[in-house]
């Protein structure tokens, strides 16, 4: 059994939790605390709140390992997350937090991790065929948060290999009319539109902005958190019209990135994928996935899944640890 601390860090909030890891390297989480990371300058000062309350708590002496998940491409020595001011210099990081092994993981890189892991009734059939994830071959990972997470497991003999990518700043490829509407609008923002200026939380606010002023809407302005609620529990018919534009270009991002993959299997992971859980199967989701003229017939037998998990950002941290 090994103990850690994971962490996963995002462009919203940071949670930590410790970690048990069994030997096959199943994580099990103890007591998840999480924070604004717009309410602290840095990883340091945001780590000392969670020491400071784990000290508190009378859980005992934290242990000397951790793994981290972080919202932004790793691999380099200065490393700035892609929605916060966080800066993270890898080379001192053990010693700024006080700790002996720090592991760091891409955000979705975690959550393929944690996939990997996952028996199968937290994986439930959305769409497609109901066949396990191929021997040999790739699983495509997605999901929309503050950005739009991606990743990759490809599969060996049986043996899963989690590879990070940054699918989600793709350019954005509109299919119709309105679509080339909306990302001419979002041009005028943004210059460069990356899928994740769409399909992600504040994506969903892109849209709804972009559909009025197109359509010459007069809308009630909100804050992300409010549309999506709106959307999701239909009490506002313009923000309902927004989600199922969403859903479908959700749908088309997902079958892009399954076909550059290589089409076996997509799991769609995070927390606004769960909300949209009931809503999801009665959208254009599918019907966009599998519009990919040639290949339909292919595409609408790929089995499309859901990673159900209360904190599969930090479940996957913790799993990760194992793979240094």
């Amino acid at each position: 059994m090994t103990n850690i601390i994971a962490a996963d860090i995002g462009g919203t909030n940071a949670r930590f939790a410790r970690a048990l890891l069994d030997e096959s390297g199943v994580p099990t989480l103890g007591t998840v605390r999480k924070y604004k990371v717009a309410d602290y300058s840095s990883l340091q000062s945001c780590w000392a709140a969670f020491t400071q309350d784990e000290a508190d708590s009378g859980a005992g002496d934290l242990p000397d390992a951790v793994s981290i998940a972080f919202a932004t491409a790793i691999g380099r020595d200065v490393i700035k997350l892609t929605n916060s001011s966080w800066v993270i210099r890898a080379d001192t990081l053990a010693e700024d937090l006080g700790v002996r092994t720090v592991k760091l993981v891409n955000d979705f890189e975690a959550v393929a991790h944690a996939v990997s892991r996952l028996p199968q009734d937290n994986l439930p059939l959305l769409f497609g065929e109901d066949r396990p994830f191929p021997r040999d071959g790739g699983v495509t990972i997605l999901g929309p948060g503050t950005g739009l997470g991606v990743a990759m497991i490809a599969y060996d003999n049986g043996h899963p290999h989690v590879i990070a990518t940054e699918g989600g700043h793709l350019d954005f490829a509109p299919l119709d009319s309105l679509e080339e509407k909306i990302l001419a609008y979002l041009r005028d923002k943004f210059l460069r539109v990356s899928t994740e200026r769409i399909v992600s939380g504040p994506g969903l606010n892109n849209i709804y902005k972009a559909m009025a002023t197109i359509g010459h809407h007069r809308v009630m302005l909100m804050e992300d958190p409010e549309l999506w609620q709106a959307a999701l529990d239909d009490s506002d018919a313009f923000a309902r019209n927004a989600l199922e534009r969403f859903c479908l270009c959700y749908g088309s991002v997902a079958g892009d990135l399954a076909l550059a993959h290589g089409p076996h299997a997509v799991v769609l992971a995070g927390g606004l994928t769960q909300r949209m859980r009931d809503f999801l199967p009665h959208s254009g989701f599918h019907t966009r996935f599998k519009a990919k003229g040639r290949f339909e017939s292919l595409m609408a037998s790929v089995p499309i899944r859901m990673a159900v998990h209360d904190e599969i950002g930090l479940f996957g941290a913790a799993a990760a640890f194992r793979e240094q």
